[in-house]
């Protein structure tokens, strides 16, 4: 991949990027595209006729169909060839979780075995334990899960009650407790496991199937990826040698939380991979439902849907890709310093990034199976169609990997924290904001192509460090217990990120003389224009939250000031947008 500029994680937010320090879809090579051909072709093929079977669990059907996708190498893409992987870098792995991701329950399960059911032992294993389980999790002769949520213990996960005591010998550990919710745990053969040593230090163990003492309850009965695994399980006097310990006593927390910054990612990917296919199902359908004589895909109103289904997607595409350039290039750079954690280093680096994209990702897939099911009509509700599938499977990656409440509060949590050890300097910018308000507006014009656009930008983020700079100014320790504040700020965040993502790449793409860059100019600005209401609204409330006064009216005026922008015919632009992917018959970026 080639080498492009990475700021550090959460600094988008203080410091301007220009075109060329972009990584988008566009710079795929040969190779990566070849890869995505494979995952089409392995869901076409292998996965989606038999997507009923799958569903209902029919002859041991998944662990067959993980088989023939470590055969394929695709489980193992971005473990060391040491190990039995292909040794493919970041972004080469995220596009194969993205281009697998509109497989239904098998993209749970692929995601669940190749991310956080392996990649513990990987990155936190021994070097012996390595080499026994990560050959065989590449290949998919073992499949690995992942067990950490139990019933009283959800997003607070420090709160696990199972625990494991060491023999008297220090030879081997006891476990006792119970788990939920674990992704492929019919069929596992390996599980990363969490528990606390002598009642606090929370720690994780490798476990292996034919132990004594693990046990497993019947299959959930789920709302939607009915086809992943899902159970219960059981600790009873559970006994593992003490080498089955997983990094360090009592510092499983770095394990678990390290990891889930990658599977963040990585479910934004899967995400956008279910989102481009929900969306060609439902060009499919609306270009030959036809009503009053005409197919629905001329109405205004399917337009003007599908036309915002491809800009979402377009936005979270486009987000995705910058991130996992970056944590690419900083993985590089961390394992030439002779780092042997450099991926999980490079996640921590963009954790902000990850957990914007966690929640983009599940949302806009979220609105793009909903305006599915909508233009599919009553059809859409009708188990007969593939929609209505895709509309139940989504609804779980908004609770996965941290509820999308629990990543909202962590943006800025993470922010301020990083402020506070001075990783990022957040009060300088703000204060310069502060001053600006008292300053006369700019009214100058810059007709330079796209130059609106990132003063747009820049201005979205001086509203974002106006409101978060004055809340963490007033309330100071307080601010951690405001969740609505954190989560308008957070929304602000989010939102300013894609805009800048999507009007960049709309930049690239212009000025590279792309065949779509018209077209993409039209989803950046349309996004953009939108972007803009929605940031004023969640600006407002986050200041209405906490100020008063004379306080209030001036930041509420530097919240106007900074989320206006010029206007712009929306309508017509969906209806270019909508007609270049009715032709297309899907996502044609």
């Amino acid at each position: 991949m080639e080498t492009k500029a990475a700021m550090t994680g959460g600094s988008f937010l203080i410091q301007p990027s220009g075109w060329e320090d972009i990584y988008t879809p566009e710079d795929f090579n040969e190779e990566q595209r070849m890869i995505i051909q494979m995952c089409d072709e392995f869901l076409d093929k292998e996965v989606l006729p038999h997507i009923v079977d799958i569903d209902l669990q029919k002859d041991n059907i998944m662990p067959g169909l993980l088989d023939k996708a470590g055969a394929l190498g695709l489980l193992g893409a971005a473990f060391p060839e040491e190990y039995g992987g292909l040794g493919k870098d970041f972004v080469t792995a995220t596009l194969v979780n993205e281009y697998l991701g509109g497989g239904h329950s098998f993209a749970v399960a692929m995601a669940a075995h190749n991310g956080i059911g392996s990649l513990p032992i990987l990155y936190f294993g021994t070097e012996e334990q390595k080499a026994k389980y990560i050959p065989k999790l590449a290949t998919g002769e073992m499949k690995g899960a992942y067990a950490l949520t139990e019933p009283n213990s959800g997003s607070d996960a420090l709160a696990a009650r199972t625990t494991a005591t060491p023999s008297a010998d220090g030879q081997t550990y006891t476990l006792n407790g119970q788990k939920i919710w674990i992704t492929n745990s019919g069929f596992a053969d390996v599980f990363t496991v969490f528990a606390k040593v002598d009642g606090d230090k929370f720690s994780a163990f490798i476990v292996e199937r034919n132990t004594p003492g693990l046990s497993f309850g019947e299959e959930e009965h789920k709302m939607g990826i009915k086809g992943s695994s899902t159970r219960q399980v059981f600790f009873e006097n559970c006994v593992v040698p003490a080498g089955n310990l997983l990094g360090e006593i009592g510092k499983g927390h770095i394990i678990a939380f390290n990891i889930l910054n990658i599977g963040r990612l990585k479910l934004c990917a899967a995400a956008m991979g279910g989102a481009k296919r929900a969306l060609s199902t439902t060009v499919a359908y609306a270009k030959t439902r036809e009503q009053f004589k005409t197919p629905i895909a001329n109405f205004g109103a399917v337009q003007h849907k599908l036309a915002e289904m491809a800009i979402r997607i377009f936005a979270s595409d486009t987000a995705l890709y910058r991130t996992a350039a970056w944590i690419d290039n900083k993985e590089h750079e961390l394992h030439a310093a002779g780092r042997e954690d450099a991926l999980l280093g490079a996640a921590e680096e963009y954790a902000i990034e990850c957990a914007m994209l966690k929640v983009l990702g599940s949302e806009a897939l979220d609105y793009v199976v909903d305006e599915g099911v909508q233009i599919h009509g009553g059809n859409g509700y009708s188990d007969e169609y593939n929609i209505s599938r895709a509309y139940r499977d989504s609804r779980i990656n908004r609770i996965f990997e941290g509820t999308n409440e629990i990543n909202r509060l962590l943006i800025l949590d993470m922010y301020l924290k990083r402020a506070m050890k001075g990783r990022i300097d957040l009060m300088k910018p703000a204060m310069a904001v502060q001053q600006e308000l008292m300053s006369i507006p700019d009214f100058s014009d810059d007709d330079t192509p796209f130059a609106a656009e990132l003063k747009a930008i820049a201005n979205f983020k001086k509203a974002i460090l106006m409101c978060a700079g004055a809340a963490a100014q007033q309330l100071m320790m307080q601010l951690e217990h405001e969740q609505e504040l954190l989560m308008y700020l957070a929304d602000m965040a989010i939102d300013t990120f894609q805009a800048e993502c999507v009007v960049l790449r709309a930049m690239k793409m212009t000025q590279t003389g792309h065949a779509d860059a018209a077209i993409a100019t039209d989803m950046a600005r349309t996004f953009l224009y939108d972007a803009a209401d929605r940031i004023n609204h969640a600006g407002k409330s986050a200041v209405n939250a906490f100020a008063e006064g004379d306080t209030q009216r001036m930041m509420l005026l530097g919240v106007k000031r900074f989320t206006k922008v010029g206007n712009f015919n929306t309508k017509e632009a969906r209806r270019r947008i909508a007609k270049r992917v009715t032709e297309a018959g899907k996502y044609f970026l």
